[in-house]
């Protein structure tokens, strides 16, 4: 195997780790001590909000008068793709049922959680795109409550575009409310009542780790970092359609990782090349993250062939990941981790981002090697059940019995022994030595 790093990563997305947990740590300590107090008094000290938490029904109209029709009709376009998806999505999770042996029938019900809360990420930019991911994604689940929060603006709240999407989208209570108190608000039920069954959505270092330290308290949909996104480009490729796209992902933010993967090491240079070149040209703050990223993030890497491309883009297991090469169906059945998929020039990461239907909300630092992304089925629990006749217990029971005692476990067998004692009170059954070896 012959892999060359044209360009080498100077830090990981983990490397800031370790400060940010211990601050994380002790906002949500104050906040479970303090409830609605302690997150009013972060909302006013780190986001500078001084109005209403909960966003009124007046509030969402004022906010929906303010977007330009064109962006609304956008946003009902998106909102209308990832529905679609979703609810295919849910068509193909069924319901089980079997008759596993005679008389004993035993299945598996999908349920919608009660309660989910989504984060929607605030800041510089307006992510109108991830408020129509996560609470369209829960509605099409089932989810009988939503209740959503983000980032107010200094005066204003929410931003008015991403308040509208969240409202068209489905959300039953909306919080002027982001960062860790947000975070903290939708677990603990504060300002709602409603405790979240699971927290959903992207948001910075400070709201990955939030989620991170609950995960157990309530479910999460994954651990997760910053944006990240990997390319697989051939001697073919179109360097300037590569670069693009690098740079699209990086200006997410300074550490937001961008690799390329390249089949031809010409091609890598001239990538490379173009990547320098259309970061100066964006404005900023665009400019100094994107120019961040590819310093202190990217990296390179020159293949001999696809086989070893693919060997390097599973141990990425990136967030995305773009193939522009020839022969697309090989690279669609050989790769296996990533969190979402493009194949082709024709399709971006920039598409799936806002607006062509799969979520957008995926697994970062290697954790798309155990899970997928935002999905109906984030949402629901597959439980399972069972009933059967007396007749079956004639089988099921003394196995039963004999199993249980051979692991020492005597209360067990016994709950076997009763049955067969009440339903075969004339039989004569093997049921295994009391004193058998655990």
């Amino acid at each position: 195997m012959s892999i060359q790093y044209l360009k080498k990563a100077a830090r990981t997305p983990a490397s800031d780790r370790d400060d940010v947990r211990a601050a994380v740590r002790e906002m949500l300590r104050e906040i479970e001590a303090t409830g609605e107090q302690g997150a009013l008094r972060l909302a006013r000290e780190l986001d500078h909000w001084q109005g209403e938490i909960l966003v009124s029904a007046a509030d969402r109209a004022a906010a929906a008068a303010l977007v330009p029709e064109q962006l609304r009709q956008d946003i009902r376009y998106a909102h209308d793709n990832v529905r679609r998806f979703a609810l295919a999505q849910r068509d193909a999770i069924k319901d089980a049922q079997l008759e596993v042996s005679p008389g004993l029938i035993a299945g598996h019900r999908n349920i919608a959680l009660d309660t989910a809360g989504c984060y929607v990420p605030g800041g510089r930019y307006a992510h109108i795109a991830s408020a129509i991911m996560s609470v369209t994604t829960a509605r099409a689940a089932g989810v009988r409550r939503i209740i959503a929060c983000s980032p107010p603006l200094t005066k204003t709240g929410i931003h008015p575009a991403t308040l509208y999407a969240l409202d068209l989208c489905g959300a039953d209570v909306i919080l002027n409310l982001g960062g860790v108190q947000g975070v903290a608000a939708l677990a603990f039920g504060l300002f709602s009542g409603v405790r979240a069954d699971i927290l959903v959505g992207p948001g910075n270092q400070y709201v990955a780790e939030a989620k991170r330290a609950l995960f157990g308290r309530v479910a999460i949909d994954m651990f997760a970092g910053p944006t990240e996104s990997a390319i697989i480009a051939d001697a073919g490729a179109d360097p300037d359609i590569a670069a693009a796209d690098l740079v699209g992902q990086a200006e997410h933010g300074h550490n937001s990782p961008v690799w390329l993967i390249v089949l031809d090491r010409d091609v890598g240079l001239r990538i490379s090349e173009r990547v320098t070149q259309r970061i100066e040209a964006l404005p900023e703050p665009n400019r100094g993250a994107a120019a961040a990223a590819w310093r202190d993030y990217a990296e390179v890497v020159a293949v001999d062939t696809r086989e070893e491309a693919v060997a390097v883009a599973d141990e990425y297991a990136p967030e995305h990941l773009q193939v522009l090469c020839d022969d697309l169906d090989w690279w669609h059945g050989a790769l296996r981790n990533y969190g979402s998929l493009f194949l082709g020039a024709e399709t971006t990461v920039a598409f799936g981002d806002k607006v062509s239907g799969p979520n957008h909300i995926l697994p970062t630092m290697h954790a798309a090697r155990y899970t997928g992304g935002l999905s109906v089925g984030k949402f629901l629990k597959t439980v399972t059940w069972q009933r059967m006749s007396r007749e079956a217990n004639r089988r099921i029971a003394p196995v039963c019995a004999r199993i249980s005692r051979a692991e020492g476990m005597e209360g067990h067998a016994r709950s076997a022994d009763v049955r067969l004692q009440k339903w075969f009170p004339d039989e004569s059954f093997n049921l295994g030595a009391p004193d058998a070896p655990a």
